[in-house]
């Protein structure tokens, strides 16, 4: 009895262990990805600064990989201008202080002046650092 009783304990441990997230904390990082990209829409550095982290690693889906500084002023110098971001089928994964962010990124946007429209792959890595979710790394991908 007492073995099935530690057994008992120690399945539901690892259950929790590896959900390890409410649903509080899942809405948290989708209110970071949701503030990131209006940040993004709007050109708002300071927002964007806040939200990254230092170590930030940034990649495209044309391969390219930003760090912070990189990423932050191709937003507000670059040449393309997000109209809209939409995180659709949206799933996140949490483990400790780390979230995986996985979704489809929809943009409406202009390229140069032109309209455009992107529908990529996109997984995302938040980190707790002093108590607040920061992006870490993102790497989109083609569908």
């Amino acid at each position: 009895m007492r073995y099935l009783h530690s057994s008992l304990i120690l399945i539901a441990f690892c259950v929790f262990s590896a959900y390890g997230q409410t649903p509080e904390t899942s809405s948290e990082v989708a209110t970071k990805v949701d503030a990131i990209y209006q940040a993004m829409v709007d050109k708002d550095k300071s927002i964007l600064e806040n939200l990254t982290s230092d170590k930030l690693n940034y990649g495209h889906s044309s391969g390219t990989i930003e760090d912070k500084v990189q990423f932050i002023d191709a937003v507000i110098n670059g040449s393309f201008d997000y109209i809209s971001i939409t995180p659709e089928e949206q799933k996140i994964i949490i483990s400790g202080d780390v979230a995986l962010v996985r979704h489809i990124f929809v943009t409406h946007a202009l390229n140069d002046g032109k309209p455009t429209n992107v529908r990529i792959g996109n997984l995302m890595t938040f980190q707790k650092q002093n108590g607040d979710w920061k992006l870490l790394g993102r790497q989109a991908y083609k569908l």
